[in-house]
């Protein structure tokens, strides 16, 4: 019996194409195209962060943990999609990626979060934020996040920002560390239903 795979979502836009990335290793080769995330994109994308955080952390967090982290601590922050400063990945017309930097004071949480800082960095002597980075499970490991990174920091920089935090999964945690990023402790965030989530804040000099 075979298992089945997560959905995938299928987009119709063909907006501007700001990078082309050919997916690595063996399995189901091509290309992926990065674009700016559409207010149009926002369910599509709730529902790739859900697959996810359920199918990428269950090594970190309890499925207790991500279900009650999912809609505030996990989950789009539709702010960063007007600000234009959110991206998906797809293949073909598959959206499996997705992910942004911001010049707001939030560091990390969705629409749904408690505390919103809404207020612009001032670049000269604050970090930019790294945002809500998610891939589908199919194409883990295959080299979307690294390539979203760099196009966020690189919009960062071309922003005036010479520093970039954010906030790590402990998944996450992994694949900014090989970016540069440097931990700075790690933090319990509070979640509904008196649980907890262990997150790492994290920076780099970009």
């Amino acid at each position: 019996m075979t298992s089945r795979r997560p959905a995938l979502d299928r987009r119709d836009v063909e907006p501007e194409t700001l990078a082309q990335v050919p997916l690595r290793g063996d399995e189901a080769p091509g290309v992926a195209r990065f674009r700016r995330a559409a207010e149009g994109d926002v369910p599509a994308i709730e529902r790739l962060i859900a697959r996810s955080a359920r199918g990428l952390m269950a090594g970190d967090y309890s499925s207790a943990q991500v279900e009650a982290a999912l809609g505030s601590a996990f989950g789009v922050d539709s702010q960063l999609v007007r600000d234009g400063t959110y991206f998906v990945a797809e293949v073909g017309a598959a959206l499996v990626a997705c992910g942004g930097w911001s010049f707001r004071k939030t560091l990390f949480g969705a629409d749904g979060a408690a505390t919103r800082e809404p207020e612009a960095l001032d670049p000269a002597r604050e970090a930019a934020r790294i945002r809500a980075f998610f891939v589908h499970p199919r194409f883990a490991r295959r080299g979307l996040g690294q390539a979203m990174l760099e196009l966020c920091e690189a919009e960062a920089r071309r922003r005036g920002f010479a520093e970039a935090a954010l906030m790590a999964t402990l998944p996450g945690e992994r694949l900014y560390r090989a970016a540069g990023y440097v931990a700075e402790g790690s933090v319990e965030h509070e979640l509904r239903g008196g649980l907890t989530i262990r997150f790492v804040p994290m920076r780099k000099r970009l």
